[in-house]
């Protein structure tokens, strides 16, 4: 066999493409694992003030409710957690429908101290509004607001 030196040029090439493709496929960079993204922080649920929500002037929140025939008075602070009652009294006072004149009550502090009671007047139905006189304990009014029970029932169906 003769030496044919195009032959051997062709075999050269080829035996040297054959090496640098692998060297090349090599150097390339392995693919990595996906990266699994970090599970964010659980979130707290937003907290729930039971009843009627009634914003304070000073920051914070109360609760109304009605348990039994006692109205509850609960106090929730700027998160809307519970927090301790900051008043001595409330007076509440609303017009029945199924009675003339009007009812009044005085809210006094439960042996929690986180909610105020009144005595065990209010009768169903619920659809009246109360009207509440917030004391602090030297007495002072605080503050005046008012609540339609309506919503009470409106937040059960």
């Amino acid at each position: 066999m003769k030496f044919n030196p195009a032959v051997a040029k062709s075999l050269l090439m080829a035996a040297s493409i054959g090496m640098v493709v692998p060297l090349v496929a090599q150097t390339a960079p392995k693919p990595s694992k996906p990266t699994v993204p970090a599970k964010p922080a659980p979130e707290e649920p937003p907290a729930k003030i039971d009843g009627i929500t009634l914003p304070r002037s000073g920051g914070g929140f109360l609760g109304l409710t009605v348990e039994g025939a006692r109205l509850v008075l609960k106090f929730y602070d700027a998160d809307k957690k519970p927090a301790d009652a900051d008043l001595s009294r409330v007076a509440a006072r609303w017009t029945p429908v199924n009675r003339k004149g009007e009812e009044r009550s005085m809210l006094n502090p439960d042996e929690t101290g986180k909610a105020l009671i009144s005595t065990p007047v209010v009768r169903p139905p619920l659809v009246f509004r109360v009207y509440l006189t917030l004391f602090d304990a030297s007495g002072a009014v605080q503050e005046n607001m008012a609540a339609d029970l309506r919503e009470l029932d409106a937040a059960k169906e």
